[in-house]
């Protein structure tokens, strides 16, 4: 699947289908408007709650790469308050667009972006970005599809309620509390670190780390904040032609 890099629009009209069940992680049974069920890639590891209701409308993409045993990949779902990008694989490709085009105005002024830089233990950060006199930026990419409706207890909860919160991550996840400790190391040795989780969703005012899934996961964000990472959210316009990165999402923890 690839995206426009200009424009974030899908390369390929998205075919729409209705989700039959999720199930192996990695795979979706689809219902067709013509009658045929096929089986589709499903590229998001997590948990998926929130965005795996059987029944729920879908839209997907088609591989014609002929090696490929299952052509169809799972790229969009509709919730009752919008549609929700649940390939994690575009999230840095969202990050990339954005950051050159400035939206971003937290990682704006770099000259230089470079994907897939190896650094820490064994890992590759997702954007490293360079200028001249300036320390390099390396910056991780969480892809966010749970939006849980709740009254937000944490820290800032004096602030007000949080009827649509985006949250991350969905399941237990060892190698997010990994990234953000080799984020920590990365400010200690006098580079800059951020973390950022994009929202491929448009229905949410702000975003927390959902500590009752995956409690290891907030102590090492805690962890790195205190350490000096820094911590952005935004969401995302998303349609079937296209996602696109909107704005900043309050973090709330």
């Amino acid at each position: 699947m690839r995206l426009d890099s200009d424009t974030m629009e899908f390369s390929q009209s998205l075919i729409p289908g209705r989700l039959i069940k999720r199930y192996k992680r990695f795979l979706a049974d689809i219902a067709f408007d013509d009658g045929h069920e096929e089986t589709a890639h499903c590229a998001n590891p997590g948990s998926m709650l929130s965005v795996s209701t059987p029944g729920a409308a879908v839209w997907l993409s088609r591989s014609d790469n002929p090696k490929r045993k299952l052509p169809l990949t799972l790229e969009l779902i509709e919730t009752k308050s919008g549609l929700v990008g649940i390939n994690p694989m575009l999230a840095n490709r969202l990050a990339e667009e954005a950051i050159e085009s400035g939206r971003i105005g937290a990682l704006a002024g770099y000259t230089s972006l470079r994907r897939e830089v190896r650094y820490g233990e064994n890992s590759r950060i997702d954007i490293l970005l360079e200028a001249p006199e300036k320390p390099p930026c390396y910056v991780e990419v969480k892809s966010v599809t749970l939006r849980r409706t709740k009254e937000y207890s944490g820290p800032n909860a004096g602030e007000k309620s949080a009827p649509g919160l985006a949250e991350f991550p969905d399941a237990v996840t060892t190698r997010g509390a990994k990234h953000l400790r080799e984020l920590a190391a990365v400010v200690q040795a006098g580079g800059r670190a951020v973390m950022l989780y994009i929202a491929q969703r448009n229905d949410c005012e702000h975003f927390a780390i959902a500590a009752d899934i995956d409690p290891g996961y907030e102590q090492a964000f805690s962890a790195g904040r205190a350490a000096g990472v820094e911590m952005l959210a935004v969401s995302c316009s998303v349609t079937p032609w296209a996602i696109e990165v909107l704005g900043d999402l309050p973090i709330l923890n």
